[in-house]
């Protein structure tokens, strides 16, 4: 297995910095904070708005990709990508020109994370289509996988076309700038198995949560012809550290923070994934400060022996 890597994640949302909202600048800070101590890499979510429902306040998100390209200029040595890439959001061939760009800002360093999307609200709001999500993806996926990889694309779609289209001028990596998939859905894992170089399981905590996807992975990479092995495996990971205040997620049951996490705790958690050969861990630490970042240091060192 290549080198293993620990990646940070920095919520872009309203509230998400110990209660208060995160601004460019705390952004900038704590990225560059992660990147000191040793973090590997640094993703941010693509949602334009939650709106969850049953009293839950509404919150807004900085646009992800924007971020993205301003962290790829002031960072020198992460990698950086979106957790997930929303396909319904942006036109494929523009995503395609956009990550070929942000890699470019970056030196070579950007992930291209792609999912469907689930949160239907701000679909609504920003007046974009949510039928067909899945029909969508494979469309889209089509697109960028064939511009990225082969720098140009022809193709007619029902949802989506790419008209004799052409990616230029080409980054630093060209035809290897690496597609990420985060899924849990089945034929989804079959797409990530057909067309993704990394796949992505969504938040949780212990393997124990995602281990029935992770077989599933593996049976859909049989069903296409292909080795598992050759398929890189990561996972984003929650974890509760000192001082936890609950993360206010998206996800109301996750709202509440538990018993903080030791860092021995934490590193064995991350190294069970570690051990079933998992490559790259996003970790979403709570509490997202400064503080909390210094304070995993010691993790990502014992974990990299």
């Amino acid at each position: 297995m290549s080198e293993f890597k620990v990646g940070l994640y920095q919520p872009p949302s309203e509230f998400t910095m110990a209660g208060e909202t995160p601004r460019w600048e705390n952004i900038k800070e704590m990225t560059l904070l992660g990147e000191q101590v040793g973090f590997d890499s640094v993703w941010m979510a693509d949602h334009l708005i939650f709106r969850m429902g049953e009293g839950a306040p509404e919150k807004g998100m900085w646009e992800c990709l924007t971020m993205l390209s301003a962290l790829a200029a002031v960072t020198s040595k992460m990698e950086l990508g979106p957790l997930v890439s929303c396909m319904g959001f942006r036109n494929p061939a523009l995503i395609a020109k956009m990550a070929e760009s942000i890699d470019e800002i970056s030196g070579g360093r950007f992930i291209l994370a792609l999912g469907a999307g689930w949160h239907k609200p701000e679909y609504d709001a920003y007046g974009y289509p949510y039928d067909h999500r899945y029909s969508r993806f494979v469309e889209g996926i089509k697109i960028i996988s064939s511009l990225i990889r082969e720098g140009n694309v022809d193709f007619q779609g029902e949802f989506y076309q790419a008209n004799d289209c052409t990616l230029r001028p080409r980054g630093p990596r060209a035809e290897n700038l690496p597609i990420m998939i985060g899924t849990f859905g089945k034929k989804m894992l079959r797409v990530a198995a057909e067309y993704a170089d990394i796949w992505n399981a969504d938040w949780s905590q212990r393997f124990a949560d995602i281990a029935e996807h992770d077989e599933e992975l593996t049976r859909a990479c049989e069903d296409v012809g292909r080795d598992p092995a050759t398929l890189e495996r990561t996972a984003c990971v929650l974890l509760e550290t000192e001082g936890a205040v609950g993360r206010g997620s998206s996800h109301a049951s996750r709202n509440q923070p538990t018993a903080p996490m030791s860092n021995d705790q934490v590193v064995d958690v991350i190294g069970e994934y570690k051990e079933r050969g998992y490559s790259h861990i996003i970790v979403w630490i709570d509490p997202n400060t400064p503080a909390a970042i210094e304070r995993f240091a010691p993790v990502i060192e014992q974990l990299k022996q």
